[in-house]
């Protein structure tokens, strides 16, 4: 991935209103944004990514400014990254190699390895502490148990899943192909498969996750910790921001928030 963050400074983004009304009033905002920026790259074209999404990207080297469709929703702070690339690539898409979540979402992602040793028909449960210290094994967060492997198809490796009924007869049925998993984190160093849970929007505060896997026949393993996770929700937007004093002797505005 050849994107660059160096160089590129003061990065504004100003939301554009619909209109005027006759008293001077804004028409709502249809969700768009002026974004502005200063850099030092004078021979690269510029990418715009919203909340780690593909927003768009310049049309010349010099452009500094570039209008971006917003989230149509705006309960928690909008991110947006601006990023230099060179002529060859300034079309292409990077959305899936980043992370940008939004700073402070306030929510948790669980990642599980779907190892070849879990059998078919096995399920996942997250449970949590609620930031007590406690885990509370009676109530999973999860709304319904994961399933490790949805079909058969899916488990891979020789002598793991049925002799003979995929592709040249092998018995790998369906399993994930290089280049379509998780990169070396499965035997001998291949591809593999991950299932990730992202959880509802949570309090500030440090929370701690369990993950049990229960077989078809009941059993359960033993229980796989998280560290300790800390959460900071972000701050809610302002609706609308008016000047309450001027203080001249100071020279200091006094904002109202709402």
């Amino acid at each position: 991935m050849d994107l660059i963050s160096e160089g590129i400074e003061k990065v504004r983004a100003f939301e554009l209103s619909g209109g005027i009304w006759a008293d001077g009033r804004s028409v709502a905002a249809p969700r768009i944004a002026l974004v502005k920026w200063l850099s030092e790259l004078n021979d690269k074209f510029y990418q715009i990514y919203v909340n780690g999404r593909y927003g768009g990207v310049t049309s010349e080297t010099s452009q500094r400014q570039m209008i971006v469709a917003l989230p149509a929703s705006l309960e928690s702070a909008v991110r947006i990254d601006v990023f230099g690339v060179e002529a060859e690539i300034a079309n292409t898409d990077f959305s899936d190699e980043l992370d940008l979540s939004p700073v402070g979402s306030g929510r948790v992602k669980i990642v599980l390895l779907r190892n070849q040793n879990l059998p078919v028909g096995a399920t996942a449960q997250i449970y949590f502490d609620n930031g007590t210290s406690e885990i509370d094994y009676d109530n999973p967060v999860n709304d319904e148990p994961i399933l490790i492997w949805p079909v058969w198809q899916d488990k891979a490796g020789l002598g793991l899943s049925r002799f003979g009924v995929s592709d040249f007869g092998r018995d790998w049925s369906a399993g994930v192909g290089f280049g379509k998993g998780s990169f070396g984190q499965s035997w001998f160093g291949i591809d593999t498969d991950t299932i990730e849970w992202v959880s509802e929007s949570l309090g500030g505060g440090v929370y701690k996750f369990v993950i049990k896997v229960t077989d078809e026949k009941g059993y359960q393993s033993s229980s796989s910790e998280t560290g300790e996770i800390t959460v900071i929700p972000s701050a809610r937007p302002a609706e609308q921001v008016a000047i309450s004093s001027f203080d001249k002797n100071t020279n200091q505005l006094v904002l109202s928030v709402s």
